[in-house]
C-alpha cells in the first residue's frame, strides 16, 4: 500500500471533457497542485452517495479557503457513470471526477479490495489522501469500506 511520503505512481484516468471522456495521467492532475483526493468503491452506492461524497461538496469552500486547488474523487467506474453521478449530486463542477475503470490505479497504490461477494468485482478501497505535487501528505483509509468517517471531509479539513 502506498504510503505518506511517497509519490503516486504513473497512472492513466478518464475524465469528462467538453468533447467527451478524455485520458488524465496523473502528472496532469497531481503535478503543481495540492489535491484531496477520495475514493469509492462505488458511484451511486448507499454510503459513497449519501455520506461520502456529499461532505467534499458541502465543504468545497473550506478546502479552497485552506489552500487546496482540487478535490478529485477517484472511483472504480466508467466515466459515463461518474458525470451521471456528478451531475445528481451537485459535485459538478466542484470536485475533479476521476474514472478508474479497470482499477489500474488502485491496484498500483496497493488499496483495490475484492467485492466480488456483493457482485461488484474489483474496486477501490474508501480512502482519502492529500497529495502535494504528487506526494502523499495525509493518507486516511476506512477500515471497514462501509464507513465514511476517516476518509470523510470533516477529517481531511482536520488533518490540514
Amino acid at each position: 500500500m502506498i504510503e505518506v511520503g511517497e509519490k503516486l505512481p504513473d497512472a492513466k484516468f478518464v475524465v469528462m471533457g467538453e468533447g467527451g471522456p478524455a485520458e488524465k495521467s496523473t502528472s496532469d492532475v497531481f503535478s503543481g497542485r495540492k489535491v484531496v483526493m477520495f475514493a469509492v468503491p462505488g458511484a451511486f452506492t448507499p454510503t459513497c452517495n449519501n455520506n461520502h461524497l456529499p461532505g467534499f461538496v458541502t465543504h468545497f469552500d473550506e478546502f479552497k479557503a485552506k489552500g487546496v486547488d482540487a478535490i478529485a474523487c477517484v472511483s472504480v467506474n466508467d466515466v459515463f457513470v461518474l458525470d451521471a453521478w456528478a451531475k445528481s449530486t451537485g459535485a459538478a463542477g466542484k470536485l475533479e471526477m476521476l474514472a478508474d475503470g479497470n482499477g489500474e490505479f488502485a491496484k498500483a497504490i496497493g488499496l483495490d479490495i475484492d467485492a466480488s461477494s456483493f457482485g461488484m468485482g474489483l474496486r477501490s478501497n474508501r480512502y482519502a489522501m492529500m497529495v502535494d505535487d504528487g506526494v502523499v501528505k495525509v493518507l486516511n483509509v476506512e477500515e471497514v469500506p462501509s464507513a465514511a468517517k476517516d476518509s470523510g471531509a470533516e477529517a481531511m479539513l482536520a488533518a490540514l
